[in-house]
């Protein structure tokens, strides 16, 4: 094996090698300045085809070719742009563009240096930005084979993930060991991040690449690699072990999981729609209820049909009736008793209508009936419910003089708690909840709606404030947990305000006020006539004759 080039050697006469950013079985990666291009970083990949014998250098050539062609076609701005392949001194280059950031490795490490992990809205924002990146590769039919948080970086210009280190330079080495056989071998990948068809057969498909990104989401939420996650005796994943996650996203994840690629999704656009299931999940829409209260009402007497009576009807002895009427004397006095007690009744009653006419009493109007509106569930009325309307409390957030702010509190059942904010448009937000068991955090916009949809009820959150306003960051508890203390952090960082260009001032002219002459007066006579001067006029003399 050659050794690595020495630092300060220019390559094409064009490329200074800087330094030496990684190397491997199969090659090595320089950073070096390209000086046609005013001294722009760049990226150097070194091809080290161990095979030797007739032909192995023709063989390296003629896949190298081949396979700078296919990144050559690859054209996404997540993924390092390919410049040019050229060799120099029996050595195989590629060159393609530097990407300056960190990746999802080390951001890892960062993060497990003070306790954390990466969280749930974490890994569905990585997974939904890079799903597009291998739906574009996958279409023109490449497989990246080596997906891991070594080869995602995320770039400190946008802020997105970029997808590095293509297994292309992997193959074209493994291709050359193999090149007197007729074994089509290309287990090019990473250990416990590639699938058993990959690293077993060498066969890879885009859902191979889909495993890794898995993979790669597990062990950034649990912290572990994935010789800690994976049960080498039961052949399973035990991720979910470690972390708890919603039930769908775990679902999704552990279908890409699968050991038989025919049962994971077998497109990156499938995942994609899988995802947007997972943070928008389904709400079932209540049936429509009436708005009107349930009322018993009666049914109308007239309705109603007669009951037989076990009453025996009242039987009148015909002896006595008989009398009675034929009796003259005991009818007269039947009728006198009947007009008396006419006259009495109508008396009283006159007498009854002339005092309320009279006095009429002051009345009240009966007050209106309130009805609860009753509890509906399933169609079934079970009473009046009680208000749980939860407490919202709203406290101004401080931001001292580095733009950061710690808060310290506990949270109970039924209370809502907001931070709020003033923020510039450009500005980048970073909330983190610390200590918080079944607490969640949304950060809400001006106008009071959620930010974005990794905004909503997550552990942390980070991006770039829309416009100017006063933001909110709403803590609740979720449900079945009644009391959390929490350590809510809050750090803003303001766009840079370019200078302002400074404007000479004006040079004032003074104006001066027109200088004051006085007009005359001339004397006047009685007549208003000017008086005749008979002074005599000195004659002129010759000097001022012109």
């Amino acid at each position: 094996m050659q050794p690595p080039i020495s630092i300060g050697t220019v390559l094409q006469n064009r490329y200074r090698i800087i330094q030496i950013l990684g190397q491997g079985g199969f090659g090595r990666t320089y950073l070096a300045e390209d000086q046609r291009r005013f001294n722009e970083l760049c990226a150097i990949k070194e091809l080290i085809p161990i095979a030797a014998g007739i032909g192995a250098w023709e063989k390296a050539q003629e896949l190298f070719q081949r396979e700078a062609t296919i990144l050559y076609q690859i054209e996404h701005p997540q993924v390092p742009k390919f410049r040019e392949r050229f060799e120099q001194d029996h050595r195989l280059f590629l060159v393609e563009d530097y990407v300056a950031g960190k990746t999802y490795r080390a951001l890892l490490a960062e993060k497990q240096s003070i306790g954390q992990t990466f969280s749930e809205a974490d890994v569905l924002q990585l997974m939904r930005s890079l799903l597009p990146v291998l739906d574009h590769i996958h279409s023109r039919g490449i497989i990246h084979r080596d997906i891991s948080p070594e080869n995602i970086i995320f770039r400190d210009s946008d802020r997105l993930p970029v997808l590095i280190d293509f297994g292309v330079v992997k193959e074209i080495a493994t291709r050359l060991q193999t090149a007197d056989t007729n074994i089509n071998v290309t287990s090019v990948g990473k250990l416990g991040y590639s699938p058993s068809e990959q690293m077993q057969t060498g066969r890879a498909y885009p859902s191979s690449d889909l495993y890794a990104l898995a993979v790669t989401a597990i062990v950034l939420l649990t912290g572990k690699e994935p010789s800690e996650l994976f049960d080498e005796t039961q052949l399973t994943w035990t991720w979910q072990r470690w972390v708890r996650v919603s039930p769908q996203f775990a679902q999704v994840i552990n279908r890409m999981l699968h050991p038989l690629p025919s049962d994971r999704y077998q497109s990156a656009a499938e995942v994609i729609q899988a995802l947007q299931f997972v943070e928008q999940p389904g709400i079932a829409t209540p049936p429509e209820v009436s708005n009107f209260q349930t009322i018993a009402v009666g049914r109308r007497p007239d309705a109603i049909p007669p009951q037989p009576s076990n009453r025996p009807d009242p039987v009148i002895p015909p002896s006595r009736a008989n009398s009675v009427l034929d009796n003259p004397l005991a009818l007269g006095a039947i009728g006198s008793a009947v007009v008396i007690l006419a006259g009495v009744g109508s008396w009283a009653l006159v007498s009854s209508i002339r005092s309320q006419s009279n006095t009429q009493p002051e009345t009240t109007p009966p007050a209106p009936q309130t009805f609860p509106s009753p509890v509906i569930s399933g169609g079934t009325t079970f009473g009046t419910p009680t208000n749980t309307e939860p407490t919202i409390t709203s406290k101004r957030l401080r931001l001292g003089a580095s733009n950061t702010a710690t808060v310290e509190n506990s949270l109970k059942a039924g209370q809502i708690m907001e931070y709020t904010f003033f923020g510039q448009a450009g500005a980048n937000l970073t909330t983190v909840l610390e200590q918080g068991t079944g607490i969640t955090l949304t950060v809400l916009a001006p106008n009071r709606q959620v930010l974005d949809s990794s905004a909503q009820q997550v552990s942390s959150y980070t991006g770039i404030l829309p416009t100017n306003g006063r933001y909110t960051i709403q803590l609740t508890l979720e449900s079945g947990v009644s009391e959390s203390d929490y350590n809510l952090r809050v750090a803003l960082e303001n766009p840079l305000q370019p200078s302002p260009t400074p404007t000479a001032a004006p040079t004032l002219t003074p104006t001066f006020p027109p200088a004051f002459t006085p007009t005359p007066t001339i004397p006047t006579d009685s007549n208003n006539n000017p008086p005749v001067d008979n002074t005599p006029q000195p004659t002129p003399s010759l000097q001022n004759t012109p």
